[in-house]
């Protein structure tokens, strides 16, 4: 027998006060789990008892096996011991449901007198319900974490038994109340909306990732007490590394596993569960952890601070000012600065900086760019002095001018390499203001926002999967006004008691602040729960009636896919090679048919095909325009998973170009306190395995989403078979187009507004 292996098998600590304290809690949770078992064996079924068990197994194999004794000679193995304390056993003793069960297991009198007060006290409850909201539990968890892996607190740990058992403990109840969340053990019902979740898993692993790249790729040992004990096999530098992976590639699985199966439950659209009553369990009492009333909507016009800002009359202006001004600074360096873009704010900006935001203000806020557009400030003054007193032509409502708009600018971004051309992105800039000034200055309604603008449009497109949009509190409320104050107020016309989405919806707030009953918010729901919704709405009507949105939605998807690849470097080869080979001198006719056949050609061929096929497999009554038209909807989450993989890579990995920038203006125009440019630092930061993953994970989210979308179009256009038959055209088109996105997010990414660019 390997000598490793023979010591690791006769290392059994002997720690009595574990072995029983595990073995009476398995006694109490057993005897209470046996009486509700008889009561119900569908609720308290075994499954429940094997993962408690399971949970304290775990308890076990961490503290009362070899891997005890060996953690304090390996990182690897203490990590091993810290990933069972913290990812394996909490979530399998919650599983277990044990809330109900352990009080019930103990005898009658700990239950009445000594169990049961505790549970009337009315500050235990509350701090119990605070402890384990998403909020808190993850700075409990990231601070634990990474207080005791900083090197003092860990070698503390190791070289004393007492912090070395307070360090397991600090890691158990951090864990216990992390995974309290996601559990959601029967019968706690949080007051909290599900989909919080979502970023409450995904923050946790990042932390995650980023203390494990830490230790994988660390070039000197970071505990020197593993480098002073006796080795067993390998250096201590290698055994760092061994336990960097350990905590990375597990511990990102526990928590993505369960992320994916919260997002399919969110997406699934079951209707919600009775609310339980409280639960007898003998004695004098019965234990209340079931709350009665539903758990609100997120209303951001509720939350301190921002929620009163966003209800102040002026808070709009004061959002568009800031950023008029820096509208005015761009378009000052644009034209008098330094023709090389790294060198000039409006080289670097909008192409770097606006962008990346505007893709992360969309997935955590909703349209909110539009809320502080610093373009429709003139509309004022247009008013004014223009008459702006006329419909919009009646050819041009819809959204077919907004989605020829958007070809064009994307196929011109590339063909004439706007983002390298200072000047022409300051004329852009005017241009915009310019155009806003005239077309609300003559036309009424919002005309600009609504029917040219390409940068909202491509807003209203990606708020569809937005967790937030402006809607009602209570419909009721609204049946029963009056005035309706909130519909002039509208500069778009929508009505908020039939508006669905955000759709055409600028974020401006007018009807937050006309509403007489306060009935108007900003509320969170499932990001992407109306693309289904073939209601009639507000402003927009029915989706399935309007291709020109339809056709919009499908430009700025694929658009997505499009615009990534042209900067990868395959792609750059590819066009490279053809353009020497037809012996053209401009790369320009090159770029003209890659983006024609990106934006047209292959959006005609693929959803064509794929409308004609599920029409005709699913044997659907609605022409091939109509099913293309009601299916293009499902499309737009996977898109806003590309544009977020896209302009959030570029915003990592180039967040610090501006400030060298922002030096070298004020330099120029008589400002020295900000110091000189240090140009070393206007350059591209390295991409780390977390920034692929966290792409991937934005691909992967977003083909979800798209998928189930898809699914429910396809059970509402029919059933049984003939959905899924319907649905499988879509769902290949969908996976044809994660693939190329992942292909694309692999590849090496050309760097354009940096000085590596």
């Amino acid at each position: 027998m390997m000598p490793v292996l023979d010591a690791a098998l006769r290392s059994w600590p002997a720690d009595p006060w574990l072995w029983a304290g595990l073995l009476l809690t398995a006694l109490v949770y057993l005897r209470g789990w046996r009486v509700y078992h008889r009561h119900d064996p569908g609720r308290w079924g075994y499954d429940r008892l094997a993962a408690f068990f399971g949970g304290l197994m775990a308890i076990f194999l961490a503290l009362g096996s070899p891997v005890e004794p060996f953690a304090g000679l390996l990182l690897s193995v203490h990590m091993v011991q810290h990933l069972l304390l913290v990812m394996v056993a909490p979530p399998l003793l919650w599983l277990g449901a044990p809330l109900l069960p352990m009080v019930r297991g103990l005898p009658e009198p700990v239950r009445a007198y000594w169990v049961g007060p505790l549970f009337g006290m009315r500050w235990l409850r509350r701090f119990a319900s605070w402890i384990t909201h998403p909020a808190p539990a993850l700075v409990l968890l990231v601070v634990s974490t990474w207080a005791w892996h900083t090197p003092a607190a860990y070698e503390l740990a190791l070289r004393s038994s007492s912090w070395h058992y307070l360090q397991h403990l600090c890691f158990l109840a951090a864990g216990l109340v992390f995974w309290f969340p996601v559990v959601r053990p029967y019968p706690a019902r949080p007051r909290w909306p599900v989909w919080l979740l979502v970023p409450y898993l995904l923050l946790a692993d990042l932390s995650n990732t980023v203390l494990s790249a830490l230790l994988t790729f660390s070039e000197v040992v970071l505990y020197p007490y593993y480098a002073d004990v006796p080795r067993i096999g390998g250096s201590a530098l290698d055994d760092q590394a061994a336990a960097g992976v350990l905590m990375w590639v597990p511990g990102s699985v526990a928590y993505l596993l369960p992320l994916f199966g919260i997002v399919v439950g969110l997406l699934s659209a079951e209707p919600a569960r009775p609310t339980p009553k409280p639960v007898p369990i003998g004695g004098r009492f019965a234990l209340p952890l079931a709350d009665a009333s539903p758990p609100p909507r997120f209303d951001l016009t509720r939350v301190w601070v921002v929620g009163p800002f966003l209800r102040w009359r002026y808070a709009r202006p004061a959002l568009q000012l800031p950023l008029l001004a820096l509208a005015v600074l761009v378009v000052i360096d644009g034209f008098a600065g330094p023709a090389e873009a790294p060198l000039n704010l409006a080289g670097v900006l909008p192409w770097v900086h606006w962008r990346g935001l505007l893709v992360l203000c969309l997935l955590l806020a909703g349209n909110f760019f539009c809320t502080a557009c610093p373009f429709t400030l003139p509309r004022t003054l247009a008013r004014r002095w223009l008459p702006a007193g006329r419909d919009w032509p009646w050819a041009l409502r819809g959204k077919w001018l907004a989605a020829g708009l958007l070809v064009v600018f994307f196929t011109a971004y590339e063909a004439w390499s706007l983002w390298d051309r200072p000047s022409v992105t300051a004329a852009i800039v005017v241009g915009y203001f310019v155009a806003a000034f005239a077309v609300d200055g003559l036309f009424r309604g919002g005309a600009f926002c609504k029917y040219v603008c390409p940068v909202g449009q491509f807003n209203f497109v990606q708020s569809l999967a937005s967790p937030l949009e402006v809607a009602v509190r209570n419909p009721k409320v609204c049946a029963a006004c009056t005035t309706k104050d909130c519909i002039p107020a509208c500069e778009l016309g929508l009505a908020q008691p039939r508006k669905r989405g955000n759709m055409d919806c600028t974020f401006c707030l007018d009807c937050v602040h006309a509403c007489p009953h306060g009935n108007v918010g900003v509320l969170a729901g499932v990001p992407g729960r109306g693309l289904a919704d073939d209601r009639p709405r507000s402003g927009t009507g029915r989706f399935s009636r309007r291709p020109d949105l339809a056709a919009l939605v499908v430009v700025v998807v694929f658009a997505a896919f499009v615009n990534a690849a042209g900067m990868v470097g395959p792609v750059l080869d590819w066009q490279d090679d053809l353009r020497s080979r037809l012996g053209l001198a401009s790369p320009v006719p090159v770029v003209f048919a890659l983006y024609a056949a990106g934006l047209v050609v292959a959006p005609v061929l693929l959803v064509g095909g794929a409308a004609w096929a599920g029409r005709t497999w699913g044997r659907l009554t609605p022409s091939t325009l109509a099913v293309a038209t009601r299916f293009a909807f499902a499309l737009v989450p996977l898109g806003f998973g590309m544009w977020l993989a896209h302009y959030g890579y570029h915003l990592a990995t180039s967040y610090d170009v501006a400030w060298p920038v922002v030096q070298r203006f004020a330099a120029d125009h008589g400002v020295t306190a900000l110091g000189q440019p240090d140009w070393g630092g206007g350059c591209c930061r390295g991409a780390g395995g977390w920034l692929t993953k966290a792409e991937l994970v934005a691909l992967d989210l977003g083909l979800l989403l798209t998928l189930y979308t898809a699914h429910a179009i396809a059970r509402d256009l029919a059933g049984g078979r003939r959905a899924v038959r319907a649905f499988l055209p879509w769902a290949l088109l969908a996976v044809g187009l994660f693939a190329a996105g992942v292909w694309v997010v692999l590849q090496p990414m050309q760097m354009r507004g940096t000085l590596a660019g």
